[in-house]
């Protein structure tokens, strides 16, 4: 039963834990499993003196040598049952502290010196445990001689409840926020939700925000288990701890109270803490583990198993913060963008610390601007740090360097620095392309003024039309790049409209559209090709190009600032030679003429020879490819290349295109030789393309601004990195290696009979094969699936 000293604590607080009751109770638990911390019990009202300063608890991530704390019971006035408030300072997992860091106060005095206690951190102190224990003969002794007697066990454990209490803090503060959302604005969780996850390191269930707006809230908060991220080890503390709870001592380091970023799961560590402390207990006393939710001075403990005042009677085992862990806050910004410092809704994005949002560790924050401390507050439904009240706009005129400062603790440190901009009087200017704005397409136009990062919205109105909006990015300081929608537009004027956050009326900009039609200007082409390049400007309208009896259609688009360059593809076999005219036919059906000069024949090569020359590595592994197809990335591939209807120099280099990327560009030198006027011999090291690249490997001659056509060289190929086949007569065969996954199949003949296919993200280091015959198997690979690769299997 729950003990009527504690009923009023629980009465207060049942509303807050009757979700975590409901959520665990809905889903499976092992009857041995204790109950999760949903249980109030009593509190302590502490403080903490440094060097004349006091805070309260709540405000103190980590305590220091000398530090004076001052700790209540805060227990109810019809308290019937006395309680000792033990105290004990922890040294180490194998060092056990003495005597005189065991400190005990009655709560029942009536004098405040008898029933708190005052301590004083002593030098070589690593943590504080505080007891709450029921008055009976020899309690402070029997404490004493188990914390004593068993340092280590009581290090880890004050250390997984000091963590499982900040994982909680998180949890709760999610849940307030999400319930805050629901009753002032439900619609707009689905795009809070996400942010307060991202800023409390919170697992988000995205599903709940696809569900109607009356059930999105109560889906989030319907199971508190999927609510806490993982911890960053796949381990319960109990299983990290080697599982045996009653030798741990050997086994334990102390590890940072306040691990920002790093967090357990929250139910699982719950229960694994209650498992460790079970260790502790004896005929005369159970150990109970307590979290300690901080709020000012005050400290609430969380219970996982109503207490007992019969024996074994209950000891209410509360932790303190770490001694010594000296653990500031390492804040980023989450978004190195420039911001308005005129938005009445500024939020200073930061990542990094999610206790910011969920303790009291961090306070006295300010946004300092040029002197002047601008006073914060964290919000973690916005992502960071609002202002508490509105800037001064007064003083404020363009780009501005702010930085975050504040205590954490009793220490001061210094955040993320920030960009805010001013709007100010200055007025926006158009660049060079603001002169040409066509009709008919989308148009591109960078503006330069003030702010640009208080920009709020752009609209631009042709002629008497109706302003339209204005997709628009910043660019640099003070660039705003505008992609105007002209596509349906007339000829006229163009008034663009650009809102800024602390400007009443809008800047206005005034520019002109032109109605363009198609202008050519050249037409590249080499005699015995069936493609061209043309340049000009508008060449969208470009329909076909008609050469000699070489019928040229659009093939692609390139636009460089004023310049548009079209590639041309065909059938047929246009001029060989001199002077020519080409007739370009636009999409409107107009026709233009443009005279042109057919260039000489570009350089043509052949590939002459290759061979695969296989690494030391790769030949002890006895994989057999066939060169002529494939290229592992295990060898070097060596080939070469003839041309065909000119002489080669040294001038001349050879490119490789690779299955992703640029390409690799050979110059002569000691990967790319001439053998003579006609003959050049390359050496490529496919690990140049990647780790992870695979798929066609392209080559052409490069000289003086023009190419040979792409031509195929090889396939790369990564092959898997074999170490041994063994076979029994009893379980068959076994292939052993790394990277399987790159395997497709494997099979004991050439003809793939009866194959063994490989999973796909394939991961173990041996697979299962049919036995060889002739002392050999057979792959197909992912890369090359159509191919086979041999496996020698005997020296």
């Amino acid at each position: 039963m729950i003990s009527a000293t504690f009923m009023p604590h629980l009465l207060r607080s049942a509303a807050g834990a009757a979700l975590l009751v409901a959520s665990l109770t809905s889903a499976p638990a092992h009857a041995a499993d204790p109950a999760p911390f949903d249980l109030p019990g009593p509190g302590l009202r502490v403080t903490v003196t440094r060097d004349g300063v006091t805070l309260p608890i709540a405000q103190v991530p980590d305590l220091a040598a000398g530090d004076r704390l001052v700790i209540h019971a805060e227990l109810p006035e019809d308290q019937r049952v006395r309680f000792l408030l033990v105290s004990a300072f922890l040294s180490g997992a194998t060092n056990p502290p003495p005597k005189k860091w065991i400190a005990t106060a009655e709560t029942w005095k009536r004098k405040d010196k008898d029933r708190a206690l005052t301590l004083t951190v002593p030098e070589g102190a690593r943590q504080l445990v505080v007891f709450l224990v029921p008055e009976t003969g020899g309690a402070t002794d029997s404490i004493a001689d188990a914390v004593r007697a068993r340092p280590g066990e009581f290090v880890r454990s004050i250390q997984a409840i000091n963590q499982v209490s900040l994982d909680r803090a998180r949890l709760d503060a999610f849940i307030a926020a999400i319930r805050a959302q629901q009753n002032s604005d439900p619609e707009h969780l689905k795009s809070v939700a996400p942010t307060l996850a991202r800023s409390l390191s919170i697992k988000l269930n995205a599903a709940c925000l696809a569900k109607v707006v009356e059930l999105q809230a109560a889906c989030l908060l319907e199971n508190r288990e999927s609510l806490v991220l993982a911890d960053m080890h796949s381990n319960s503390v109990a299983t990290t701890l080697a599982g045996a709870s009653t030798d741990l001592a050997l086994q334990l380091s102390y590890t940072r109270e306040a691990g920002f970023g790093y967090y357990s799961q929250y139910i699982a560590v719950a229960r694994d803490i209650a498992r460790l402390f079970g260790a502790f207990s004896n005929p005369q006393f159970r150990y109970l583990p307590a979290l300690s939710l901080r709020e000012g001075e005050h400290v609430s403990l969380l219970l996982n198993t109503p207490p007992s005042f019969a024996k074994p009677r209950s000891v209410l085992v509360a932790s303190m913060p770490a001694i010594g862990s000296d653990s500031r806050p390492r804040l980023r910004a989450s978004n190195a963008a420039h911001l308005c410092g005129a938005d009445p809704g500024l939020t200073l994005p930061v990542e990094g610390a999610p206790l910011i949002y969920a303790t009291e560790y961090a306070r006295s924050m300010v946004l300092r601007l040029n002197g002047v401390d601008v006073p914060l507050e964290a919000r973690p439904d916005r992502g960071g740090y609002v202002l508490r009240t509105p800037l001064d706009l007064k003083g404020f005129r363009g780009s501005v360097d702010g930085r975050l400062h504040g205590m954490w603790g009793y220490h001061a440190f210094e955040g993320p620095g920030f960009r805010l901009q001013f709007p100010g009087t200055e007025a926006w200017k158009a660049g060079s392309d603001g002169t040409s704005l066509v009709i008919g397409r989308e148009n591109k136009l960078v503006l330069t003024g003030p702010a640009p990062a208080c920009v709020s919205r752009v609209t631009m109105r042709v002629g008497d039309a109706a302003p339209q909006q204005v997709a628009f990015t910043t660019e640099g300081d003070n660039g705003l790049a505008l992609t105007l929608p002209l596509n349906n537009a007339q000829p006229g004027d163009v008034a663009i409209e650009i809102h800024q956050a602390g400007r009443a009326a809008p800047a206005t900009l005034s520019l002109r559209a032109y109605r363009q039609a198609s202008s050519v200007s050249e037409l590249a082409f080499h005699s015995g090709d069936s493609w061209g390049q043309l340049t000009g400007q508008r060449l969208d309208q470009v329909a076909s190009v008609q050469l000699g009896d070489l019928r040229l259609r659009p093939d692609g688009l390139v636009r460089d600032g004023a310049v548009d360059r079209l590639r041309l593809t065909g059938e047929g076999e246009g001029p060989q030679r001199g002077d020519a005219m080409a007739r370009v036919t636009l999409v409107d059906g107009r026709t233009l003429t443009l005279p042109m000069t057919v260039r000489p024949p570009r350089v043509r090569v052949e590939l002459l020879d290759k061979s695969v020359i296989a690494t030391e590595a790769a030949m002890r592994q006895r994989l057999l490819t066939p060169e002529e197809t494939m290229l592992p990335d295990t060898a070097r591939l060596i080939f070469s290349i003839r041309a065909s209807n000119a002489t080669l120099s040294p001038q001349d280099a050879i490119e490789i295109a690779g299955p992703v990327g640029q390409p690799l560009r050979l110059a002569v030198g000691p990967n790319l030789q001439l053998q003579g006027q006609d003959v050049l011999v390359a050496t490529v090291d496919p690990t140049v393309f990647g780790p992870s690249a695979f798929g066609p490997l392209r080559f052409r001659l490069a000289r003086e601004g023009e190419a040979s056509d792409w031509q195929l060289l090889t396939t790369r190929v990564r092959l898997p990195k074999i170490t041994g086949v063994e076979c029994s007569t009893a379980d068959g065969c076994v292939l052993t290696g790394e990277s399987l996954f790159l395997i497709e199949s494997v099979a004991a003949t050439p003809a793939f009979d009866k194959p063994v296919p490989v999973p796909q993200g394939y991961t173990d280091r041996s697979l299962r094969i049919p036995a060889p015959q002739d002392d050999k198997l057979y792959f197909k690979l992912r890369d090359a699936p159509g191919r086979i690769v041999a496996l020698q299997t005997a020296d």
